[in-house]
């Protein structure tokens, strides 16, 4: 195998792929990528089993042939040659990377012990590329990165009344996200961790979706990325959805990231910072015995069944709740101190974030 192309085409292709490798691994394969060419084309893999991303370029092919190469080390030695064209050459004991001067000598791993992939119709449903990029970011901030809980990791997938529906949760926090118009058959449990890779390593305009038996597959113009399905029932959490809310008050969503951003000078994750909703708007306060504490009052819209509402919450959770909602206004809708309470833009919107108080 021996081919030739330009850095910047050639260190996308591999950065990408490269995405999917694992930083530790019991198989030292996979932390390579498979580089495969044939015809005018190189096509890259890169797997943990969990995550798999291919993507291809076209390429000056002079031989050729297939080969599993380190992928951190390959992508960065190509990242870091001079502007201009590269080559990479592959014989069984060594692999060349030369370009205008450098030159770099890797080992190859063994082709035989990486991972068959078996090829996956293109099928499936179309779906706006940056509409579902940013749905991941809205509901990947409350999956779980508890690796004892791996079915709260997950982001499920499952057919809605408006199209397809995305929900995570941590049991903290839920986001639940509404993709209007998208009939994606099945339903399925997809991993929060790939899931956010999709933009970085096939993101395009159009991305087309698809739920199989095992596996969620994406493909686009840049490539493909296959995320094994997590075995296990996502918890039922249309229970935790309140029908009504007896209070709510409608804030700045700017301003309340500013009094959240001071409020993060004194709290911690452990240190809840309290809300009481009242007519003209919401106190913010917190209180740190060791440091010290902060407190205003943020300008809104209050209605209440009582003349305040008081609610404290983990200031990092609410934080990311409030940034994840698109516009300028910022719902915080409430029961009492001790029920889960919603957060969204309170507008007819597709995202709404639920959040349980912490308890003072």
């Amino acid at each position: 195998m021996r081919i030739r192309a330009q850095r910047d085409d050639l260190a996308d292709v591999l950065t990408r792929a490269n995405r999917a490798v694992g930083a530790r691994t019991a198989l030292p394969v996979l932390q390579g990528l498979l580089c495969e060419v044939t015809g005018t084309t190189l096509r890259v893999t890169g797997t943990d089993l969990d995550v798999t991303v291919r993507t291809s370029a076209e390429v000056e092919v002079m031989e050729e042939g297939r080969a599993v190469i380190p992928g951190r080390l390959l992508s960065e030695a190509v990242r870091k040659m001079p502007s201009g064209s590269v080559t990479i050459g592959v014989s069984d004991t060594d692999i060349e990377i030369q370009g205008n001067g450098p030159r770099f000598t890797l080992r190859p791993l063994t082709v035989d012990d990486f991972p068959v992939q078996e090829d996956v119709v293109a099928d499936g449903v179309e779906v706006d590329g940056e509409e579902l990029a940013e749905a991941i970011a809205q509901v990947t901030i409350a999956a779980s990165g508890d690796g004892a809980r791996p079915i709260l990791g997950g982001v499920l997938f499952e057919s809605s009344d408006a199209g397809l529906r995305m929900v995570a949760t941590d049991s903290y926090r839920l986001a639940k996200r509404e993709l209007r118009g998208v009939g994606l058959e099945g339903t399925g449990l997809v991993p929060a961790r790939g899931l956010r890779e999709l933009p970085r390593s096939i993101g395009a305009a159009k991305v087309t979706a698809q739920l199989r038996e095992r596996e969620a597959v994406f493909t686009s113009d840049k490539g493909m990325l296959r995320l094994r399905l997590i075995d296990g029932n996502f918890p039922k959490y249309q229970s935790l959805l309140p029908e009504s809310y007896p209070s709510q008050v409608v804030i700045d969503k700017e301003v309340l990231l500013d009094a959240l951003g001071r409020v993060a000078l004194v709290a911690e994750d452990h240190i809840p910072v309290r809300l009481k909703l009242m007519e003209g708007g919401v106190e913010v306060a917190v209180t740190r015995q060791d440091v010290g504490g902060e407190t205003e009052h943020l300008p809104g819209v209050f209605d209440g069944a009582e003349d305040e509402v008081s609610i404290a919450f983990n200031p990092r959770y609410l934080q990311d709740g409030v940034t994840a909602i698109h516009g300028d206004s910022v719902r915080i809708r409430v029961i009492d101190a001790f029920k889960p309470s919603v957060i969204d833009s309170g507008a007819e919107d597709e995202f709404l974030y639920l959040l349980m108080p912490v308890r003072v």
